[in-house]
Formats: C-alpha cells, structure tokens, sequence
C-alpha cells in the first residue's frame, strides 16, 4: 500500500455512504492521532483499538445526525506522496469559511487548521474534512 492515509479516509467514506455504524482500519500511530483530532472535532462518536500484535486495527465509530444524515460530508486527501502541499501559518485555507478542517502535519505533531493558526505554525496539509 503505498499511501495508508488514503486508504484511511476512503473506508471511512465508504463505511459512510453505507451508513455502517463502525469501521475498522489497520493501526498506525498517525492514523490514531486523526482518529483522536476526528473525535475532538465531533466528527466521529469514538475510537479504539482492538486485536493483538501485528494484526492490530483501529474501530472507528461513525456519528450521524438526528435523522440519520452524514456528519461527514465530505473527507479528501490534499498532499499525496506523489505531490505534497506546505503552507505557512498565515496562508492555512479555511475550510466551508470554518465549518470543516484541515488536518496539518506540522513540527508540533498532528493539529486541525484552528490550532496551527493559533499556535503560529505551518506545515504539510494531510486532508480536508467537512
């Protein structure tokens, strides 16, 4: 597999899109820190991880909305291993004017756009969720 975040992000569009009330993707520590900023910014209900050794995956559960509308939207990968995308702080798109986020790697580690803002620091931007 040549990019494990992509694969991430398209189970989870998937499991969405067909309603499923949980998804499972195999673990990684970048992947269980957008799993924990995902929970953070209410766009999944929880996570955790399950199994033993190398066969070890992360659960995720899928939040809906009062009549079982998507609360995620949309969810896209920006910088691709082929083409990464770096901003400075000051030039961090806003998602929806501030309705969705961007998932930044930065030097601090793994931060939504709002936090890198306010933190004054900039980085490679992962995805776009809304």
């Amino acid at each position: 597999m040549t990019d494990p975040i992509a694969d991430m992000m398209t189970r989870l569009r998937n499991a969405c899109a067909a309603k499923h009330q949980k998804v499972d993707v195999p673990v990684s520590k970048i992947k269980l820190e957008i799993a924990r900023l995902l929970k953070d910014e209410g766009f999944i209900n929880n996570y955790k991880v399950i199994g033993e050794g190398p066969g070890r995956s992360i659960r995720l559960f899928l939040r809906y909305g009062a009549r079982g509308e998507q609360v995620i939207t949309r969810i896209e990968r920006i910088s691709k291993p082929g083409c990464r995308v770096y901003v400075d702080s000051r030039n961090i798109p806003k998602v929806l004017g501030g309705l969705g986020i961007n998932i930044l790697s930065t030097s601090r580690g793994l931060m939504t756009d709002k936090q890198a803002r306010r933190r004054k620091v900039g980085g490679e931007i992962l995805c776009r969720i809304y």
